[in-house]
């Protein structure tokens, strides 16, 4: 049923969304959106709409204050006492509600009383009466449709089926995009200035500075990362990996469960890039010598990246 009306509510619109790209909202920049004059126009239009509609009431008070003065001395000529009619809403909720008036409640009354409080007959609303036989019959169709026929699925299946379409149109997306994969067992340092803004962008972001400052000197949690000394080891692979899956024991959580692989290499890339730069103030050697230099060529990406479709 779902399905069914949100495809009559997007029948209208689903040809002009496929065919145009997307526009800015009139949110983002109001003064300058080609439609503010149709905005105007049509805001203009509703302000006159709801004055009309409150003069129109007004009016048609005064028009019945007239009228009721009118009868008022039409009755006081001919000797008749005045007797106000009922508005057409009241004559709308009476319909609705087969209320007895007041003046006839004599004759629904029961011998019934308790301490002077008086037993009324008085039977349902007829629109509560419509509203239940309306459920009744809406459940003779129900079960019918989910249950007998099977025309219409149940929450559960219908759910199923939406699931079971979403993982076919992921597949279907995945097949047709090629996936970067970064594999740390292959991973080569490039010395690529764009990859290591990225990853400096990444590691201020994500509150890395916190630990290890933002030069990287280490402070009483994080180690120093200028030095030649490392903990879990000082190689691009060993780095990966630390940045990768943390140190949960050392405070350190695993980003690799919150970064894209991309995110974490270019981060790997960038810690690199910060040995030997001897910030002020830095934090004592912690960890084993790593001697190995940091490779200084630029090195081909893509002999770190495997692309693979799935």
């Amino acid at each position: 049923m779902k399905r069914i009306f949100l495809g009559i509510m997007c029948l209208g619109t689903s040809t002009a969304t496929l065919s145009q790209p997307v526009q800015p909202s009139f949110w983002d920049n109001p003064t300058d959106h080609p439609l503010l004059p149709v905005y105007l126009v049509f805001g203009f239009i509703i302000v006159i709409a709801i004055l009309l509609a409150i003069v129109g009431i007004y009016l048609i008070n005064v028009l019945r204050m007239f009228t009721v003065q009118s009868q008022k001395e039409k009755a006081h000529r001919v000797g008749k006492a005045y007797v106000q009619q009922p508005s057409w809403w009241s004559k709308v909720t009476q319909k609705l509600n087969a209320s007895v008036p007041v003046a006839e409640e004599k004759d629904i009354e029961l011998d019934h009383s308790y301490d002077g409080i008086r037993e009324l007959d008085n039977h349902l609303p007829p629109w509560w009466k419509w509203l239940f036989y309306g459920t009744i019959a809406w459940s003779v169709v129900y079960i019918v449709l989910f249950h007998l026929s099977e025309s219409l699925p149940l929450s559960l299946k219908e759910y199923e089926i939406e699931l079971s379409e979403a993982e076919e149109q992921q597949r279907i997306l995945k097949a047709s995009q090629p996936e970067t994969q970064i594999d740390e067992n292959t991973l080569v340092f490039a010395n690529d200035a764009a990859m290591m803004e990225k990853g400096k962008s990444v590691f201020m972001n994500n509150n890395c500075g916190s630990c290890h400052r933002n030069d990287g000197g280490g402070n009483t949690i994080g180690p120093n990362l200028t030095d030649n000394y490392w903990i879990h080891g000082g190689d691009v692979k060993n780095v990966f990996v630390t940045i990768k899956n943390g140190a949960i024991e050392k405070g350190m959580p695993a980003w690799g469960k919150s970064m894209k692989p991309e995110d974490v290499r270019d981060v790997t890339f960038f810690v690199m890039s910060l040995r030997g730069t001897n910030p002020e103030n830095a934090k004592a050697p912690q960890g084993e010598l790593h001697s190995a230099p940091v490779p200084q060529d630029t090195t081909n990406v893509s002999a770190s990246l495997q692309t693979v479709k799935h």
